[in-house]
């Protein structure tokens, strides 16, 4: 039975006979199928009933109905509701927008609105750089996606992306106090995000461009970076990229290599490849091997896409060819953001001593972190319920919050290395091991640190 997640949570309200025996028959018999009861509460206690509220976690949407089916076959129990408490959680939205400023009275309005506005709006028409001091643009970020590539859940749409949009609107809240807005496009023609974002941009102090599917991503990042005056960040790639960089130093301290003589093999060759490369190569790596669905990209290749072609120009100097499985022998290094159960376990038997595995397809990785740890050194993955796990909170919010603090106009691959370091840099020495090789997203010092080596101030 897979491990249980509180993203899989319900809770259901049973109504039983007037026995409390009976509550605990119903949570042998969740435990029994797998399930694990985080709480139990009576919410009604009569003399022919009891109303009985049962919180239980499962491992899958599947998981879930089995254990209810397993509940109502119990005598004496009718499942009268069940409700799944993530869905709970985002009904109504889970961001809201409040005034920081009391609206009381009449001078309080005459202040913050007319006629008092006025002075702060003719301010900023004379001098144009005030409006980063004077309104909320000195603290916000648009958070736009076309709904493309949303998670892993494929091309979706902008309606469904919004949740996931407001998700990250909250994370930058909670953890770096900026304002952020979902923006969620209806359109996947290029030209037209482009010109939406730039319509937007007087309003905020960065972009963060998000879920939206290479190769059009890239296109859009770099010419919003040319037209507009606020960084552009593409979280997709540059966060993952950072973060990557980060588990991937930390775990080279744990096996006593070195990034520039390692042989490393990445698994896609989408944004997040595309971007974990780059970021690895300006950091020092010398032997990096990308590998898509048809193998091994090679300059060699002259069959490759545009966007492939570069990619192979810069990496692969051995011209190594053949599958994934042929370029991993002896390799010191798997990075994957492709697919799942691509990397059988035993093919990590053929790299080299002391391998380092990052699977970090999500939600299912591209192998089991349970057998890869069986046979690798390091094992890393994007899942919260194994150690290391390779989360994106780690790196955007200190990176908006040192951009804005600094008044950037772009984000540079220097402020990307710096970040990568800031990071790898929270766990210390003595904290280092094999199943702890990057810093909890929770730890109070990351966002902090990584804005400070963005901004280039002290934390």
């Amino acid at each position: 039975m897979a491990a249980t997640a509180s993203s899989y949570s319900i809770t259901m309200r049973l109504h039983t006979a007037p026995d409390h025996g009976v509550v605990g028959t119903v949570a042998t018999t969740i435990a029994e199928g797998g399930g694990v009861v985080t709480a139990i509460d009576v919410a009604e206690s009569r003399h022919d009933r009891l109303v009985v509220d049962v919180t239980c976690s499962a491992s899958d949407e599947t998981h879930s109905k089995e254990l209810v089916h397993a509940v109502e076959g119990l005598a004496g129990v009718v499942v009268h509701k069940v409700s799944d408490r993530t869905f709970l959680l985002h009904i109504g939205g889970k961001i809201s927008v409040e005034s920081k400023v009391p609206l009381r009275t009449r001078d309080d309005l005459s202040m913050a609105y007319t006629p008092g506005v006025g002075r702060v709006s003719m301010a900023i028409h004379d001098n144009p750089d005030d409006v980063r001091r004077l309104t909320i643009k000195g603290n916000s970020v648009a958070v736009v996606t076309d709904g493309s590539a949303v998670l892993g859940l494929g091309n979706i749409g902008p309606g469904a992306a919004l949740p996931v949009m407001e998700g990250k609107a909250a994370l930058f809240k909670r953890f770096a106090d900026i304002d952020a807005w979902p923006i969620c496009l209806a359109t996947q023609d290029t030209d037209e995000i482009v010109r939406a974002v730039e319509m937007i941009a007087p309003g905020f102090g960065g972009i963060n461009l998000e879920d939206i599917a290479a190769p059009r991503c890239f296109e859009i990042e770099r010419r919003l970076r040319e037209s507009l005056d606020i960084p552009v960040f593409h979280d997709d790639q540059h966060g993952t990229a950072i973060v990557v960089l980060a588990a991937l130093t930390n775990a080279l301290r744990c096996v006593k290599k070195d990034l520039g003589t390692v042989r490393i093999v990445v698994s896609g060759a989408g944004a997040a490849g595309t971007a974990i490369v780059t970021l690895l190569l300006a950091a020092g790596a010398g032997d990096v091997v990308v590998v898509d669905r048809e193998g091994a990209l090679s300059a060699d290749d002259s069959t490759l896409s545009p966007a492939h072609r570069e990619l192979a120009a810069a990496t692969n100097p051995r011209r190594a060819t053949g599958s994934l499985h042929d370029v991993l022998v002896d390799a010191d290094v798997f990075i994957g953001v492709s697919a799942p159960g691509i990397l059988a376990p035993e093919w990590i038997d053929d790299m080299a001593d002391e391998a380092i595995v990052f699977a970090l397809a999500n939600p299912d990785p591209e192998v089991d972190p349970a057998e890869a740890g069986k046979r690798a050194a390091v094992v890393a993955s994007g899942r919260s319920d194994y150690p290391n796990q390779i989360n994106n909170v780690l790196a955007f919010p200190g990176v908006f919050r040192g951009l804005l603090d600094a008044r950037a106009e772009d984000v540079s691959v220097d402020m990307l290395l710096r970040a990568a370091d800031a990071i790898a840099r929270v766990v210390t020495d003595e904290e280092l091991h094999a199943a702890f090789i990057i810093p909890s997203v929770f730890h109070p010092d990351v966002a902090k640190k990584v804005a400070a080596a963005i901004s280039g101030k002290e934390s």
